[in-house]
């Protein structure tokens, strides 16, 4: 496990906080040097991204953030689950090398006057919803992926729209080579998320009706349904039967741009967005 001007003890992650620290550790760092970015409150989805890029790189950082802006609110934020220890525990665990947990003001020092913004892939769905979210996603991620340097960077798919925003801007800035990995879920098929955490009893034996429903649209496509708008009624038809659903959008759009779709002609992406309280919750799946 990598420190400043070595290594770290065997099975422990050497932990750094500034940029200034975590340049001094990557000097000893082999490559290739996969990256695993989190806002913490790791779960089995962020273990598979670190197996993954274990068997891939010879370095393996997490970096451990909660990102402010990406927010829309700040009782958003405060809610944020976190537990540091906890997430090192874990790292450990998955023989992660390096994990960087900075501060904010390490991410945006004085003066910080930057913003990354993508385009089409980042206005339909969760840009429409959330207004200014991509934006602070584009823009941390960018400074991670500059100050870290990483040869791949991992990245679930069960943040869809996400997940193709940070690829648009990795490919189109020449940053690093994003690496998607399957969505982990629950026995249940709840897709695994730090959110999760919020729900109540009720609410977190009511969220899997969200694969379900996404499973009832995709088994109409595989029936040979190619009208988009009946898949999406297939959706909602499932999601109607839970009381506890309020729906925000369910969404078949083409798998590269985002745009809705009339027919499904080729791949395509089902999703969804879902509140179980005060509990927002999303989920996808691949069709094609």
């Amino acid at each position: 496990m990598i420190e400043k001007g070595g290594r770290a003890r065997a099975g422990e992650p050497a932990v750094v906080r500034t940029r200034a620290e975590l340049a001094a550790a990557l000097e000893a760092a082999p490559r290739p040097l996969g990256l695993v970015p989190t806002m913490g409150w790791l779960h089995a989805g962020h273990r598979s991204l670190v197996a993954r890029a274990r068997t891939e790189c010879a370095t393996v950082a997490v970096s451990i953030f909660v990102n402010p802006r990406q927010f829309g609110s700040q009782a958003d934020l405060a809610k944020y689950p976190r537990s540091e220890a906890r997430d090192l525990a874990i790292c450990a665990e998955e023989g992660v090398d390096l994990v960087w947990a900075p501060g904010v003001d390490d991410v945006y020092p004085a003066g910080f006057d930057t913003t990354v913004r993508v385009g089409a892939v980042a206005r339909p769905l969760e840009g429409a919803a959330r207004p200014g979210h991509f934006e602070g996603v584009a823009t941390v991620v960018a400074v991670l992926f500059g100050a870290v340097r990483p040869d791949r960077a991992y990245f679930g798919m069960k943040d869809a729209q996400q997940l193709r925003v940070i690829a648009r801007m990795a490919t189109d800035l020449s940053l690093t080579t994003v690496v998607p990995c399957p969505t982990v879920r629950e026995p249940d098929g709840l897709a695994m998320s730090s959110r999760n955490v919020h729900l109540s009893l009720a609410e977190r034996a009511a969220a899997p009706v969200l694969h379900r429903a996404l499973a009832a649209g995709r088994a109409r496509w595989e029936a040979g349904e190619r009208d988009a708008e009946a898949i999406r009624d297939a959706v909602r038809a499932v999601l109607a039967g839970e009381p506890l659903a309020r729906v925000e959008y369910v969404s078949l759009a083409d798998d590269a741009t985002l745009a809705e779709l009339d027919r499904v002609e080729g791949p395509a992406l089902l999703s969804l967005a879902v509140r179980f309280g005060s509990t927002r919750l999303i989920d996808n799946l691949a069709l094609g």
